[in-house]
């Protein structure tokens, strides 16, 4: 999973500050590590991995004057389009470059389960776990002026995130977002099929249609959001129910009756008109990135016993991967294409979820990713399936698992 975002003013940010590379590991990680067949050497690499930063398309011409603000050199990824390594020490947050929506930060493994993916104009992406939402970027640079995006989360305050990002970056055109359990969701991409009702963009009186977006709430919803913030934070959770918080001008919604769009799929209608890419960069432990096992240092040890080495959560995370996993491929059309992805090392969370998976989806076809050949990468423990290891690649810890979906 994309690495959550790390809030503003936190320790790692704090003029410039730099995290030890050695870390005091605790008996009870090191014992997770033993467990699951890892070398806790890796976590003494994190002043030598580089940062990674993606350059916004049209943005090239200004590389030197970036060069300059940030005070180092943007070295090119030469196997990843428009990314660039910089030294991990060096803060992006405070910078120009970054508040004006020139760059954003994405590790180079992370974008490369983007690329994976193949996306092509035209058309409809998944995004099934979009926070923190620099992959949500990725994909809607990719796609560019045809086709939609649908990006889900089931924290709201995280999704609303990815929103500020989009608008920042100018890249939610086509975009709509849900607040929703992604093990649950099924709304389908809007089609030539639904059928859009007479008349001007806007609201009817009875509501039924939606308007062009705006940032501004209605009484109503503002006294809603009222109500729920005083029932206390299980507001920032999805309920059943899918709460759509934003849509773009030609995301395909304006003056669409609100029953089509929130309609659920039925039996097999995704295979025909489901989502052309979907990916699912599951929940996981994070333990494949190193600066994130770094901040626990500052955090305390003890989040990461709750986190990571609970065994009951993890547990529950693993079947947690399997179902947004299933759910993903259920939402794909035939011929479609999912990624499948975390930044965990662990084979539990990876080769077991993806075997677990085929033993019961005879439609699901393991995909070997061409583009790979010229990555920093190795193979998984499944022939097809890839692993990014830091030690190796310099890059966080991923693994990457692609499918298609053969007729039935």
């Amino acid at each position: 999973m994309e690495e959550p975002d790390c809030p503003e003013g936190s320790v790692s940010d704090r003029g410039g500050e730099r995290q030890t590379a050695s870390l005091p590991l605790p008996d009870a990680f090191l014992e997770f590590l033993s467990e699951n067949g890892l070398d806790p050497a890796v976590y003494s690499m994190a002043a030598t991995i580089p940062r990674y930063i993606r350059l916004k398309p049209g943005m090239e011409s200004q590389i030197t004057e970036i060069e300059s603000e940030l005070k180092c050199v943007l070295e090119k990824v030469s196997w990843l389009p428009g990314f660039y390594a910089i030294p991990p020490e060096i803060q992006i947050a405070g910078s120009k470059a970054y508040q004006q929506g020139k760059i954003y930060g994405i590790d180079a493994a992370s974008g490369a389960a983007i690329l994976a993916l193949d996306v092509r104009p035209g058309d409809h992406v998944l995004d099934l776990c979009a926070a923190p939402g620099a992959k949500l970027c990725m994909l809607a640079d990719t796609l560019g002026t045809t086709g939609s995006l649908t990006g889900v989360d089931v924290a709201k305050h995280r999704l609303a995130a990815c929103r500020t990002m989009l608008q920042k970056y100018c890249l939610g055109d086509r975009t709509r977002l849900f607040v929703a359990d992604g093990t649950l969701f099924s709304i389908l991409p809007v089609n030539s099929r639904m059928q859009r009702m007479e008349g001007s963009i806007g609201v009817e009186e009875n509501g039924s249609t939606f308007p062009e977006w705006t940032s501004r709430r209605s009484w109503k919803d503002r006294q809603k959001t009222k109500k729920a913030n005083a029932n206390g934070p299980q507001h920032l959770l999805a309920t059943l129910e899918p709460e759509l918080i934003y849509y773009g001008k030609h995301s395909g919604l304006v003056g669409l009756c609100k029953s089509d769009v929130f309609c659920p799929s039925v039996d097999n209608e995704a295979c025909t008109s489901g989502y052309d890419k979907v990916l699912v960069d599951a929940e996981c432990t994070h333990d494949g990135s190193i600066k994130h096992i770094q901040k626990f240092e500052f955090w305390g040890w003890k989040t990461l016993d709750r986190r990571i080495l609970d065994a009951g959560r993890t547990e529950n995370l693993l079947q947690l991967q399997l179902h947004l996993l299933t759910n993903g491929f259920k939402l794909l059309k035939t011929g479609g294409s999912l990624v499948y992805s975390t930044c965990s090392l662990t084979v539990s969370q990876n080769e077991s979820v993806v075997q677990q998976f085929l033993s019961t989806h005879p439609s699901a076809d393991l995909q070997k990713i061409d583009l790979a050949d010229n990555w920093p990468c190795r193979s998984g423990g499944i022939p097809k399936t890839l692993r990014f290891d830091p030690a190796v690649s310099q890059t966080s810890g991923l693994f990457v698992a692609k499918f298609s979906k053969l007729p039935t």
